[in-house]
This record gives C-alpha cells, sequence and structure tokens, in this order.
C-alpha cells in the first residue's frame, strides 16, 4: 500500500511534530468539562478545514464530541477544490503525527471510484482532518472521500453508497463532513447567513439546507459533503444535529471586514 504524502505541513499546520501536538492539545485542552457531557455519542460531525490557527478549536468542538476511546474507521468526506470528480483513496496517508491506516476492507465494499492522484494533491478539506483524527484516535483507520457534484441528487446518490458499505463493515464507523462557511462576507453577515443555513441542519432537513445555501449564496465550501453525512447518519439512526461551536477568522485576526465562518456539528 502506498503513502501519500502531506503537502500542507507547515502552512495550514505546523511541520514539527512536537509543535503540532501542543498546538491540538490546547485547542482540546480548552473546551469546557461539561459543555458535551450530555451529548449522545454522534453518528458524524461537521469540521472546519482552515490553517488550524483560524479553525482549530472548532475542528476541536467536533472531535471532543466522538469517545477517545472509538477505535473504529473514520469516513472522512471533503469537497474537491481542484474540481476532482468523487472518487476515493486508498492510501495510507501520512502525517507529522504518524501514518494513518486506510481501510481499505471498507472500501472494497464502497461503490465510488478510486483516484490516488487526486488525492495526492494540495487539498485541505481532507488533509487537515488527518491532524485531529491521528491526534485523538491513532489507531484509527480512513476511508478519505473526496466530492465533486455538490447537487442534491449526487449527496443522496453518494449517501447510499456509503451506508451500503457502512452496513457490511467490520469495524464501527463515524463520519466526518468537512467544510467552511461563508468566505470573505463580513462577520455580521456571516454569522447571520451561516446560522440560517445551520438552523436547517439541526433537524437534518438537507433539501431545505439546500435550498437556503443556494437561494442565499451561501459560500459554504461543503455543503455536499454535510448533506451525505446527514443522509447517512440518517438512515443509520440519527434524529437531530447539535450546533457545538461556531467562530470566524475575525475572532482570531481581529478583521470583522472579510471574514470566513467555521462551525462544528454533532449528528446524534
Amino acid at each position: 500500500m502506498e503513502l501519500r504524502r502531506s503537502t500542507l505541513a507547515g502552512s495550514f499546520y505546523p511541520a514539527d511534530s512536537s509543535v503540532l501536538r501542543k498546538q491540538l492539545k490546547s485547542f482540546f485542552e480548552n473546551i469546557p468539562d461539561k459543555s458535551l457531557s450530555a451529548l449522545p455519542e454522534p453518528f458524524g460531525v461537521v469540521s472546519p478545514h482552515a490553517g488550524i490557527i483560524f479553525s482549530g478549536q472548532t475542528s476541536a468542538y467536533a472531535y471532543s464530541a466522538i469517545p477517545k476511546e472509538f477505535k473504529g474507521t473514520f469516513v472522512v468526506i471533503g469537497p474537491s477544490h481542484a474540481g476532482y470528480p468523487d472518487c476515493v483513496s486508498t492510501d495510507n496517508w501520512e502525517t507529522p503525527l504518524g501514518t494513518l491506516k486506510n481501510d481499505n476492507g471498507f472500501i472494497r465494499n464502497l461503490d465510488i471510484p478510486v483516484d490516488n492522484y487526486a488525492h495526492r494533491q494540495r487539498e485541505n478539506s481532507l488533509e487537515v482532518q488527518m491532524q485531529f483524527i491521528k491526534y485523538r484516535f491513532p489507531d484509527c483507520r480512513i476511508v478519505p472521500v473526496l466530492v465533486g457534484s455538490q447537487t442534491r441528487r449526487n449527496s443522496l446518490s453518494l449517501a447510499e453508497k456509503l451506508f451500503k458499505a457502512i452496513e457490511l463493515s467490520e469495524n464501527p464507523v463515524k463520519i466526518v463532513a468537512s467544510s467552511d462557511f461563508s468566505h470573505y462576507i463580513s462577520d455580521k453577515d456571516a454569522r447571520m447567513l451561516d446560522n440560517y443555513a445551520i438552523d436547517a441542519l439541526l433537524h437534518l432537513d438537507t433539501a431545505e439546507f439546500y435550498r437556503r445555501i443556494n437561494d442565499e449564496g451561501i459560500s459554504a465550501c461543503g455543503y455536499g459533503p454535510i448533506m451525505v453525512m446527514a443522509e447517512v447518519s440518517k438512515r443509520l439512526g440519527a434524529k437531530k444535529a447539535v450546533k457545538l461551536h461556531y467562530s470566524t477568522s475575525g475572532d482570531i485576526n481581529g478583521d470583522r471586514s472579510q471574514v470566513v465562518g467555521y462551525a462544528s456539528l454533532a449528528v446524534v
């Protein structure tokens, strides 16, 4: 099995393992002990994928919703910013914290084309998530999925394919939908628009979520992966989503005029 090399170490996250570990540790330690204590174990989560100095705290909320003892498989679904069609990677993935092993048994039952070339390009939607998974769940396996078409029709099709593979999986599975929300608008507008879209997700109403994204022109880059994760989770028994944390880049750099929005949600 080949190794997918890191492409964003030193830019989106520290390349030095000790520095990365320290930064991730600080994110998880900054979550109040009781904030997630009453939350049921989620089927899936939404996590952002910017440089971790900006969105890492919000991502930590998503991964903290999953018990640290989880030792199964993470299906990580991200949008292809480069425009590659839907595809899965069979590579193991390099991180500064060590290698994440692929769950090829799962992929054999997954009716999505393999394209390791596409996955080996610079793609923050998946690579950023791998740092959090390797840190908190070092022995878990991964199934990286890139989504090219984010229509509702394609999202429903991908959800059905993933659900069938999960039913056949020998390992327990958690699903990560990788997405940032609004891009390069004012902090006030980002919070208003993003929470308008998120409110539809709280009821797992992906049709309404899709309508709001399109009608309002909300520039969430991974709305397709979010719909896929929510639809699979509903098939697995999920009843609702819970918003865990919301932030914008303005919270970090102080610039409220043009921000990117970040949200973490748990589907339970």
